[in-house]
């Protein structure tokens, strides 16, 4: 296995998690901006009340991107375990 092989499989790993991890990431994002406005505008700074709907956010886009990101993941899996005496020998 070439080094521009080994660099071309890690690059495809880290294009995958980002695809994957990226909507849940935004979701978060977009949860706390809106709930730091909130609390900004309303002069409360209770902790639990940034943290709670984030969860409760990325549970929801779990449930709602949870069957894309499966399958982006096995994608990746299937691609990397059929080339895989190509990339040994």
């Amino acid at each position: 296995m070439s080094q521009l092989t080994v660099i071309h499989i890690a690059e495809q790993a880290v294009w995958v998690v980002l695809f994957v991890a990226g909507p849940l990431m935004l979701v978060a994002l977009l949860t706390g901006l809106i709930v730091s406005i909130f609390q900004a505008t309303t002069s409360i700074q209770e902790q639990t009340l940034a943290f709670a709907p984030k969860i409760i956010a990325v549970l929801v886009a779990i449930v709602f991107f949870g069957p894309w990101m499966i399958s982006k993941m096995s994608e990746y899996f299937t691609d990397i375990l059929s080339n895989l005496t190509r990339y040994i020998g």
